[in-house]
């Protein structure tokens, strides 16, 4: 057994902690906006990176675009949870592992606080905390067969921390849905439970949440949203895609080996307020 002082100077190169190399990562939703800016971190970090999305073309164009070589992209409907857990099974068994699953995919609506139904809850969660809750599982359960550390992410949002400003949506088609905050709220705690439970095993389970990220099409739609929500900011500006790629690799890789339970806002500020 290593003493105390040997453990302390065991210590690594940064590099060689953000690296991924002979990794398997799995990263549902990949296509959309934020996923393929995950994926394309995870892959130049060295990760064979399974992409998913509910296109099976889309998955396979994304996944030959990656550095690297051997990466997948799969068809996943993640609302079908009966499916997930043979999904990560037939994953290991094609790649012979899994290390780390990034749980980005989400399918809600997006009606007005006085339109909003029981089903749009449903919906929401079935898609955003049910499905991550067995993909985590399922992940978790082949690191414990295997007696392998690895790392879950799952993809939560500033709107589970902070309600969001009403007045910022005012005149536009674009709503700020309660069903989502409650979701994200929800997803964010999970995390944290998940965390307690699985920790024994060197499974670490984290969330990472966006702040203000929208899509090009958000503001071609609706001009002069992106300034609104911009005053919000503290640093002045909307964010870039890119501008997640760090966090991820961070939380995936053993750069954050001593990192559990936590959610890790990127948000530019927006949540001190």
């Amino acid at each position: 057994m290593t003493t105390y002082t040997e453990r302390q100077s065991q210590e690594r190169d940064v590099r060689d902690l953000l690296s991924l190399k002979g990794q398997v990562a799995i990263i549902t939703g990949a296509a959309g906006w934020l996923g393929a800016a995950m994926s394309r971190a995870l892959a130049e970090a060295g990760a064979t990176v399974v992409v998913t999305s509910r296109s099976e073309a889309r998955a396979a164009e994304l996944a030959e675009s990656l550095p690297g070589s051997g990466h997948l992209g799969l068809a996943l409907a993640q609302d079908d949870t009966d499916g997930l857990d043979d999904f990560v099974a037939g994953v290991a068994r094609r790649l012979g592992r899994v290390d780390a699953l990034v749980n980005n995919a989400y399918g809600g609506t997006g009606p007005s606080i006085d339109q909003t139904t029981a089903a749009d809850f449903d919906r929401s969660y079935h898609t955003g905390v049910t499905a991550y809750f067995i993909l985590a599982r399922a992940v978790a359960n082949h690191l414990r067969e295997r007696g392998a550390p690895g790392s879950i992410i799952n993809i939560a949002s500033m709107y589970g921390v902070v309600a969001s400003y009403p007045n910022a949506y005012v005149g536009y088609n674009i709503n700020s849905p309660a069903h989502y905050h409650a979701l994200k709220g929800g997803l964010v705690h999970l995390t944290r439970h998940l965390a307690a439970y699985w920790a024994a095993y060197n499974i670490r389970v984290n969330a990472l949440s966006p702040g203000p990220f929208p899509p090009s099409r958000v503001n071609d739609a609706n001009p002069g949203f992106i300034e609104r929500l911009e005053e919000k900011v503290p640093l002045g500006r909307v964010g870039r895609p890119s501008e997640l790629k760090g966090a991820v690799v961070f939380l995936a890789s053993d750069a954050s080996s001593y990192v559990t339970g936590q959610n890790l806002l990127v948000d530019g500020g927006w949540t001190i307020w």
